[in-house]
């Protein structure tokens, strides 16, 4: 009877970023992003200020939008022993950022929509009070990006390329607070030209100027997530660096191949290949050692049929086992 210990052959599938300090600090974010909405919207009834009014929702919905950065943390970390994950909740990290980018291009529609109106029908603004809000919120927002900045991205090298690398759940949230940063800024500028020029209009464009780049950042990370999600994110040179250092091995010669992301960090490959001099799964997986990205590795050897086209022999780097 031959009793098995599968531990050896078996390996986590935990490729979840380190997200520690991140969940911390888009924590905090959400505190500070809720106090400055009951702020700007309290002040926007007082004062009259539909800049600040709409301000103040802009930030609650921003606030919902930064609830889901940390929850899609809190459940990436949860769930990530859980077998019904195939391949962990890598994923959960970019399924949060592309759903908090489809809630930021909604409220550019919204900031556009609402600019437009405003346009058409400017309302009277009491400016004074308006500006010493809008100051404080863009003061808030400044904090938000600082604790935020800098952490949503780290770069990698390997064989003369580069690769940036992004934590796409806290770069949502940097682009939420970019964007209520941007607005605060915009209304700013607006309520005070307003008040020197008495150009009220320019409340309702620089909304519509906000509202187009928000839409931008939007686009941006749609497009990056989607690409995760969809599989189809990883750069063909670095399939063809895969390749390329299978086949230099013997006369071996890859036929199907397939790499795709687990995660902001993390590749998975499948590969087929035919080589007349056939070796263990674990000898090729040692041959792609230096593609740290990869964490997740199968391998399906197949004998060459007929004679050998070459006469080498296998990589003597890497340790070849003894035939039967």
């Amino acid at each position: 009877m031959h009793i098995y210990h599968l531990n050896r052959w078996q390996h986590s599938h935990d490729y979840i970023i380190e997200a520690g300090q991140n969940e911390r600090n888009t924590r905090r974010v959400i505190f500070l992003t809720l106090a400055m909405m009951i702020v700007e919207i309290s002040a926007g009834y007082l004062f009259g200020s539909m800049a600040l009014l709409a301000d103040g929702w802009h930030m609650g919905t921003h606030a919902v939008a930064l609830g889901i950065t940390a929850f899609a943390y809190f459940y990436a970390r949860r769930k990530s022993d859980d077998p019904n994950f195939s391949f962990g909740t890598g994923k959960v990290a970019v399924l949060g950022g592309f759903a908090s980018a489809v809630v930021l291009a909604v409220i550019a529609l919204l900031m556009g929509v609402e600019s437009f109106i405003r346009l058409i029908h400017p309302t009277p603004i009491q400016f004074n009070e308006a500006i010493a809000v809008a100051v404080l919120g863009l003061i808030v927002n400044l904090i938000s990006a600082w604790l935020l900045q800098g952490k949503h991205s780290h770069a990698h090298a390997h064989n003369n390329h580069s690769h940036a690398h992004h934590d796409h759940n806290l770069r949502a949230a940097y682009l939420h607070v970019l964007a209520d940063a941007l607005t605060s800024l915009l209304a700013i500028i607006a309520l005070v030209t307003g008040k020197i020029f008495g150009w009220i209009w320019m409340d309702a464009v620089m909304g519509i100027v906000g509202a187009l780049v928000i839409t931008k950042w939007s686009h941006g990370l749609l497009v990056d997530t989607g690409k995760i999600l969809l599989d189809r994110d990883v750069n063909p040179e670095a399939v063809d660096e895969i390749r390329s250092k299978l086949e230099a091995d013997s006369d071996t010669r890859v036929t199907d191949i397939h790499v795709w992301r687990v995660g902001s960090h993390h590749l998975s490959a499948i590969v087929s290949l035919v080589t007349h001099y056939p070796q263990s799964p674990d000898y090729y997986k040692k041959l792609l050692h230096d593609f740290e990205e990869i964490v997740h590795v199968t391998i399906e050897v197949n004998q060459g049929e007929g004679e050998p086209c070459l006469e080498v022999v296998a990589d003597p780097s890497v340790k070849m086992q003894t035939p039967p």
